[in-house]
């Protein structure tokens, strides 16, 4: 069965990865950019898995979805057989004295699962998981069951794992798709599949199954660091008057700062009052900020639909996923194993990466007859 991946974000490549498993399967996959491209959306985030902060203010669908992914991560990261870091330790939020009614207004706006999933703590116990900010801080929550994945590691494993498989890769290549074929920019024919799988994210505006979902792009900005006078090893969140900014430890003594959104579609380069908020935050969380090194300011823009909500929309030979938001690694676990379900519904065959039994979200999966 012929299958065409168009779009390597982060939900394309994995499920090329895992689709190619299968013999059943001829994968090929397209991508506007390289597969290692340096400012890629999924590359350039946090990768923060937090369905507890998220809470505050995503629908109760999307938590039930985060809290999934969050103990799918590493199933899919062993089917897969990649190596990269994962790490389920919590996160902190933090507020300075002036901003503690926003950390108030944070706990009576969380929804819990359980009541352990947030823990008011002092300065004490702050001092037993991130001693190099207890001295700063008096209201502190944490967060014990939230974690991370290092996804430079990620974009480059997969990456890696692609060209070594059997999956047919497009690079550099912007296509069109006609249900199911694909169309190039130039002078080679069109090809024909069983089956084409829209990952594209933006890249798919003005070409939705369902023309009744509006797709834009929110902003998000961050600014890598590296800090060898910080040793923070989960992340942080920080009450700020204008919106959240959080500061997420990677490898190599390297810290990523962001702020979780800005309603904006301008993909322009980071602005000097952004720069300057984010790091004027970090630098009140830890001095040795003070002389870290800037590695990058990125910005980019996240797929969003107009009610914020994620979708699969199917119709007899195409798929399209999109509006994932902000919740890329919240959610992308979990959206694999229903798109994985779909696919075994069209194709009689036996798909999966996961046995656990799953929450159904009513609101995801939508079928169409036609494309439009």
């Amino acid at each position: 069965m012929k299958v065409a991946i168009v779009g390597a974000g982060l939900v394309g490549r994995l499920l090329s990865l895992l689709l190619a498993k299968e013999s059943q399967f001829d994968v090929s996959l397209f991508e506007k950019n390289a597969l290692n491209y340096a400012d890629a959306t999924g590359r350039i985030a946090a990768s923060m898995i937090a369905p507890t902060a998220e809470s505050v203010v995503a629908s109760r669908d999307i938590v039930t979805m985060g809290h999934a992914s969050l103990a799918l991560w590493p199933e899919l990261l062993q089917a897969l057989q990649l190596t990269v870091d994962f790490q389920r330790q919590g996160s902190v939020i933090l507020a300075h004295r002036q901003d503690e009614a926003d950390l108030r207004s944070f706990m009576q706006r969380v929804h819990l699962q359980q009541d352990e999933d947030l823990l008011e703590i002092d300065a004490q116990q702050l001092n037993q998981i991130e001693p190099e900010l207890a001295n700063h801080f008096s209201r502190i929550l944490f967060l014990p069951n939230e974690g991370q994945i290092e996804n430079s590691q990620l974009y480059q494993q997969t990456a890696s794992a692609i060209l070594a498989s059997s999956i047919q890769v497009y690079c550099q290549t912007e296509v069109k798709i006609d249900d199911a074929q694909i169309s190039f920019n130039d002078e080679r024919p069109k090809q024909k599949f069983d089956l084409v799988i829209d990952c594209r994210g933006l890249g798919a505006k003005g070409d939705m199954i369902n023309q009744l979902k509006v797709l834009r792009g929110v902003r998000g900005e961050v600014i890598r660091v590296k800090a060898p006078e910080v040793n923070l090893t989960r992340p942080v969140r920080l009450m700020h008057p204008r919106y959240p900014i959080y500061i997420v430890p990677k490898d190599n003594q390297e810290y990523v700062i962001g702020a979780t959104e800005i309603e904006s579609q301008d993909d322009r380069p980071t602005s000097v009052r952004s720069a300057l908020e984010l790091l004027s935050a970090a630098y009140s969380v830890h001095k040795g900020f003070a002389e870290a090194n800037i590695i990058a300011m990125q910005s980019g823009l996240r797929p969003t639909l107009n009610d914020n909500e994620p979708s699969i929309d199917v119709s007899q030979h195409h798929i399209q996923v999109n509006g994932l938001y902000r919740h890329g690694y919240l959610l992308t676990p979990y959206i694999l194993t229903q798109l994985l379900n779909v696919i075994s519904a069209k194709t009689n065959l036996s798909l999966g990466f996961s046995q656990q039994q799953l929450p159904e979200i009513t609101s995801l999966i939508h079928y169409h007859e036609t494309n439009h």
